[in-house]
């Protein structure tokens, strides 16, 4: 059984004691920190974010190197392939087992990344969504792709006026979601979010921290780190990435550098340029992130530089 579970006893029996979250922007230094934190107090290192859960993308996402790894056991980095489109249900299921399998048992497992949504239902709960046959998920992708999100986001609101009221129309993945969750299980998408479960972390025994990084000093360290990408390797794996011919709306397809370095690839513009426009689309979403992480993370989160000494909280 998931260590999520449907009962409280479930859920009792599969909560992380002493956990640390260390939440962040992208290029914050965050996950250097938490190596730190992890030879210092012996706990494990789980990835907590989206993209560096997808296999192939080691580069292009910043996973940690093999030599940090092998300092620290690593948890659910590059677990995933990139023709499937994770979700934080199951980011979510895969730490519970995990925690079945006694992996976090340690004195300090730690939870670093920059996903918020996967911090919350790591720290909240999260709904159980229902099962959704594979036919129906790709028979709504599809219609995505030959109809567009406007038409469907008609469509959702015709079937689930108060669901589509709370998505723009043309967020087509978030429809799409609502749709194929409707059709599964004849029940809004709403519902289903409703009724959240427990968190698998004793928040009273955590520690939770945001990197909030001096803003000209991520710029510099996004700049650089997008440079040092291209020269170990970051077109090699746009290339195998792109010969596996997969569907462009799917969220690895998507990962920064991705869709800029395949344009240059195709000729649609120079090297330079996707480098550059690659830079500009990281200092945004790092920019997201921070704002996100600002306006939705409460009190119990203590704000942090990377180089902070974090021992004489913990």
């Amino acid at each position: 059984m998931s260590g999520i579970g449907n009962s409280g006893e479930a859920a009792g029996k599969g909560r992380v004691k002493n956990a640390i979250l260390i939440a962040g922007p992208t290029a914050s230094g965050k996950s250097a920190l938490a190596l730190r934190l992890a030879e210092k107090h012996g706990g494990d290192i789980v990835n907590t974010d989206s993209m560096q859960g997808y296999s192939i993308l080691d580069i292009l996402t910043a996973r940690p190197a093999a030599e940090e790894t092998k300092r620290v056991p690593h948890h659910l980095y590059g677990h995933v392939h990139p023709s499937t489109a994770y979700s934080t249900g199951a980011w979510l299921r895969n730490v519970g087992e995990l925690i079945d399998e006694g992996t976090l048992s340690g004195p300090r497992p730690i939870f670093v990344g920059g996903t918020g949504l996967y911090f919350r239902a790591l720290s909240e709960g999260i709904s159980k969504m229902p099962d959704v046959p594979t036919e129906v998920r790709e028979r709504w992708r599809y219609e995505l792709n030959e109809q567009g999100a406007p038409k469907l986001h008609r469509i959702l609101m015709r079937e689930d006026a108060a669901a589509a009221m709370k998505l723009k129309a043309g967020d087509g993945q978030r429809i799409v979601r609502a749709l194929e969750v409707l059709e599964a299980s004849g029940r809004s998408i709403l519902a289903w979010q409703a009724e959240r479960g427990l968190p698998l972390i004793d928040r009273d025994s955590a520690h939770f921290f945001v990197i909030e990084p001096e803003r000209a000093a991520l710029v510099a360290r996004i700049e650089a780190r997008f440079d040092t990408m291209i020269e170990r390797g970051a077109l090699d794996e746009v290339h195998e990435l792109a010969a596996l011919g997969l569907d462009p709306s799917l969220p690895a397809m998507k990962a920064i550098g991705v869709p800029e370095l395949k344009a240059a690839m195709a000729g649609e513009m120079t090297f330079d340029e996707a480098i550059q426009r690659a830079k500009i689309a990281t200092r945004q979403y790092a920019k997201r992130q921070a704002t996100w992480f600002r306006n939705q993370l409460d009190d119990q989160w203590r704000r942090v530089q990377p180089t902070d000494n974090l021992d004489l909280t913990l």
